[in-house]
């Protein structure tokens, strides 16, 4: 049994509420079970130095966690510099999101995707995905009105899901008891249409089979899909 009584292949309850900040192009705050992320797009009508004049546009990503996001208060990583893990996660998100964009329909600007996490219990990195690519997908929407990008630039939805070894059994949406204790842990990026953007796996105990890496494969292809889902309905599409 889970601790959260969930069956192996059952994600946490998702919700995605879109608009929930004033001033930013782009917002969502998304719920995944008790971890939650608020995700904003801002747009830039200039990109970094090294792709100026190369008529390509630019996606990029910032990840944060609140100090009482987390059961004990973590000092602010602004006064104290950003920690290795905060630059894996804030490099991983940007660079998911970029798979699915089309950088020269999007044109010579930057859309940076901020990922604040205002309560953790597992899967931070995966929500911010998942929540990042609706905030970029209404910012776009609001280019797209205004005639500033004829066509559509973003190729296909981006979401990400945790799998893991849990008490022997392959688990789908690993909270914080799961994730803490499992085995195995992976995470899986991967578009709406269903190929791989990433997939980052390790034993924390036993090594894993390739059986069980095949059966956290179908786990995640399950539980992206039903992500998809909340981000189209999100966005209405």
């Amino acid at each position: 049994m889970r601790p959260s009584g969930r069956n192996v292949s059952e994600m946490r309850p998702i919700s995605i509420e879109t608009g929930v900040t004033k001033h930013a192009e782009g917002s969502c705050l998304i719920k995944c079970g008790d971890t939650h992320v608020l995700c904003t797009a801002t747009i830039d009508e200039r990109v970094p130095p090294f792709l100026k004049n190369s008529g390509l546009g630019w996606v990029t990503a910032e990840y944060g966690m609140l100090p009482r996001a987390t059961n004990t208060r973590m000092r602010r990583e602004a006064k104290n510099g950003q920690s290795g893990r905060t630059q894996e996660i804030q490099r991983l998100i940007g660079r998911s999101l970029r798979a699915g964009v089309d950088r020269v329909a999007l044109g010579e600007r930057q859309i940076t995707v901020d990922c604040d996490v205002i309560q953790a219990d597992g899967g931070t990195r995966c929500a911010s995905i998942t929540g990042g690519w609706v905030a970029l997908k209404l910012a776009v929407n609001k280019l797209m009105k205004a005639g500033d990008v004829i066509s559509d630039p973003l190729i296909d939805p981006v979401a990400a899901v945790s799998c893991g070894i849990y008490a022997g059994q392959a688990v789908l949406d690993l909270d914080y008891p799961e994730d803490s204790e499992a085995g195995v842990d992976g995470n899986f990026v991967m578009l709406g249409n269903g190929q791989l953007v990433e997939v980052q796996m390790s034993a924390e105990g036993a090594t894993f089979s390739r059986a069980q890496m095949d059966e956290l494969m179908g786990l995640a292809d399950k539980g992206v899909a039903e992500l998809v889902a909340a981000q189209k309905a999100a966005v209405g599409q």
